[in-house]
């Protein structure tokens, strides 16, 4: 988990509070705001959830602590005036109180995080009748015979037929790459961080 140091963060700004901004790892997607004194903060960093002050019940309030719904946090960045914290975190289910993914009705999110986070479940729970459960138990083998088959009809697309075909073309290849990578322990974010480093 990477952390900042929070003795430099600007306590005295809004009475020992800082206003802390909970991302999704994955979607990016904005889950919350909620409020941090220097001992929520030092919880957060210390169990790796996210705690809160309540500012109405006047205590620590470590998200999830009664709905399970806890946010495992992958990163605390302070902005430029050290008054407010970014949190990128991973959700144990909905984080609003409403059952929605975000407590920001319409906050946009990356659909392919989404979708690998999606795909590791699958991985996880194998459900039944699942097009990708029947994917991970042909093994790694048939999965790449299948990528190859989805990058020909992909490039044939590109060349002999319309936009539509080649968006759909193009998204089974993306998909099945995607369970190609679960299925040899990698994921999504793994070939962002990939192509970042090259592009440096």
């Amino acid at each position: 988990m990477r952390t900042t140091n929070f003795d430099s963060l600007a306590w005295d700004k809004q009475d020992g509070l800082l206003p802390a901004i909970v991302q999704d790892a994955n979607t990016l997607q904005v889950l919350m705001l909620g409020y941090m004194n220097r001992e929520a903060l030092e919880a957060t960093q210390k169990e790796k959830f996210v705690t809160f002050f309540s500012r109405s019940k006047q205590r620590l309030w470590k998200k999830g602590e009664t709905s399970g719904h806890v946010l495992a946090v992958v990163s605390i960045e302070a902005d430029c005036d050290n008054d407010t914290l970014l949190i990128r975190a991973i959700p144990a289910g909905p984080t609003c109180h409403l059952n929605r993914s975000s407590c920001f009705e319409n906050a946009p999110g990356d659909f392919i995080g989404k979708l690998d986070a999606l795909l590791e479940q699958r991985q996880l729970e194998m459900p039944e009748g699942s097009y990708t459960t029947k994917l991970f138990q042909s093994g790694v083998r048939c999965i790449a015979q299948k990528v190859g088959e989805e990058g020909v009809e992909t490039a044939l697309a590109a060349v002999a037929q319309d936009e539509k075909d080649l968006l759909n073309e193009a998204s089974d290849l993306v998909y099945h790459l995607m369970v190609l990578l679960r299925s040899r322990g990698l994921n999504w974010n793994a070939v962002q961080e990939n192509l970042k480093q090259r592009h440096q």
